[in-house]
């Protein structure tokens, strides 16, 4: 939206113009007449706003690094930091760094004098339409699927789209190419081949630009781009990320400026319409539960047990991950055992000195949000992906946004459009999850668009990156340099000297290594710098 907008409609209707945006934002207006600071954040978090009160002062920005030269100390948040090590990721407007904060999503806030007070002005609901059949949802799905699409290619320049060969991004540069018939379609794409199918999608990326006739480019990226670019990624996330997908994400929008300004991507569908493998997990272990119990007909068991088990062959690749899950207990309550799914904790208890984070219960925080009033308890699906769209949506988003405008790009997100996200709460959950059929719906609508071999991939891996085949090769030395230092060595929270001991030690997707990388280098970044933050001022 451009700023004229803004001012214009905050000038017509005031706080209710939240109401009428549509769209991407972070911003503040200075009312002169009422005295007041009006600041707020689009609805999914896509742009970033964060702040701090020092004093009687209040900082705000879209980047924490523009902040800290004005905190009296750059320290560590240790609930933020409990967080992180927990969900890989902050709760509740928290971040890693003591005294600044992140205004929600679809919050805003107001500052006069010396009162700031902050407020929701949208929430999703979760409330099943029963009435409707499946076509319907589909045709609405559709309908709003082109509308978000041709909505989001307003631009002054060509648009480009990330291609990452799985769903989402394949759907949304099919159509926006179908939408551009002057052959202005470009699409961008990331691989490792040295390592492999495993860690090169971009056979499933080239199938769509092959149907579609578009141009496609592509990276190869190295274990020397990784050495070279790895601080720059966390420097401009002003966060670790225990997830690898930023580094990518990074080299391929260093690919994309080259052609584009402007980019779309498809962040959104999985916690939309529900793509984690995690939930068929969960869900599993509730339809055997239920069976047992012989409740399988109530309203929290819309998908049965039978019908979801020719669904299951998508766990091939998550034998690992069923066994740490189920060695954990199993058919305790529903936000116990998806707690127990996103728990990253369990694997860190050796390099982290826990006893330094306690006493804030990153549990009781999570259930909090897990059982929100805006859900129905009726569907374990809808409490999974709610928890989700308001925790690692936000955070995926902060990678989109922070690793494309590194790059001078900006990337826009045609699935999450608040008349899409609204159609999809009120979808039952067999609909969306039919027998376990992962986003079953949003494939009904979209196989339209797309060779069969998008729309029937089970092996979609993300954005895997070859970490620990770096480490045991090129970068074996450049990643111990970096937990060896001497302020490495002697942090408060990790114990890096068993970090180096167990370095080897990591299955070939884990993210553990990454996720205490990152968080080493955050820390050499930015809090070994701090004199140089506040050198800033001088």
């Amino acid at each position: 939206m451009s700023t004229e907008v803004i001012l214009h409609s905050y000038e017509q209707w005031g706080v209710e113009c939240l109401n009428r945006f549509n769209g991407m934002w972070a911003f503040a207006i200075w009312d002169g007449m009422e005295r007041k600071l009006f600041c707020s954040r689009d609805r999914f978090g896509i742009k970033p706003f964060c702040y701090a009160v020092v004093g009687e002062t209040l900082y705000f920005a879209s980047e924490i690094k523009a902040i800290l030269p004005f905190l009296d100390r750059i320290e560590t948040d240790t609930e933020g930091l409990k967080d992180y090590l927990t969900f890989q990721l902050c709760l509740n407007g928290k971040t890693l760094f003591n005294g600044v904060k992140e205004l929600l999503p679809a919050h805003f806030m107001t500052i006069k004098g010396a009162d700031i007070a902050i407020q929701r002005y949208w929430e999703v609901y979760y409330e099943p339409d029963f009435y409707h059949k499946s076509v319907y949802f589909e045709e609405e799905l559709a309908h709003r699927l082109e509308e978000s699409v041709k909505f989001h290619l307003r631009s002054d320049v060509p648009v480009g789209s990330y291609v990452s060969g799985g769903l989402d991004s394949s759907t949304i540069a099919s159509i926006a190419n179908d939408m551009q018939p002057d052959g202005s379609m470009m699409g961008f794409t990331g691989k490792f081949s040295q390592y492999g199918p495993k860690f090169d999608e971009s056979r499933y990326a080239q199938a769509v630009a092959d149907q579609k006739g578009f141009e496609l480019k592509s990276v190869d990226i190295t274990a020397t781009d990784f050495m070279e670019n790895i601080r720059k990624v966390i420097y401009h996330l002003d966060y670790p990320v225990a997830g690898p997908g930023s580094f990518p994400q990074y080299m391929v929008s260093k690919l994309a400026a080259k052609d584009r300004k402007v980019v779309l991507g498809g962040q959104g569908g999985d916690e939309i319409f529900g793509g984690y493998t995690r939930y068929l997990v969960a869900y599993f272990e509730q339809c055997i539960k239920a069976a047992i119990d012989g409740v399988s007909s109530n309203g929290n068991f819309v998908v049965t047990y039978e019908s979801i088990i020719p669904n299951l062959v998508s766990l091939q690749n998550y034998k690992p991950m069923l066994e740490s899950f189920w060695s954990q207990g199993m058919f305790e309550s529903m936000d116990r055992r998806y707690f127990q799914l996103v728990n990253r904790a369990p694997t860190l208890d050796k390099e982290i000195n826990w006893e330094m984070l306690e006493p804030y219960s990153a549990r009781e925080s999570f259930a909090n949000i897990f059982n929100g009033d805006n859900v129905k308890k009726e569907s374990y699906f809808d409490l999974m992906t709610h928890f989700d769209f308001k925790t690692l949506l936000p955070g995926l988003l902060q990678v989109e946004d922070r690793m494309s405008m590194a790059h001078g790009l900006e990337s826009r997100v045609p699935l999450l459009d608040k008349s899409i996200v609204e159609l999809a709460a009120t979808m039952p959950a067999d609909i969306k999850f039919k027998d376990g059929d992962m986003k079953h719906v949003f494939k009904q609508v979209v196989k339209q668009y797309l060779p069969e071999v998008i729309v029937n991939r089970k092996d979609k891996m993300g954005f895997p990156t070859p970490l620990n085949d770096w480490m045991s090769g090129e970068a074996n030395d450049f990643v111990k340099d970096i937990f060896s230092s001497a302020k490495a060595q002697s942090r408060d929270f990790v114990n890096n000297k068993i970090v180096i001991e167990n370095l080897n030690a990591e299955g070939q997707y884990s993210r553990k290594i990454w996720g205490l990388l990152c968080l080493e280098i955050w820390q050499q970044e930015f809090h070994d710098k701090s004199s140089a933050f506040k050198a800033l001022l001088k």
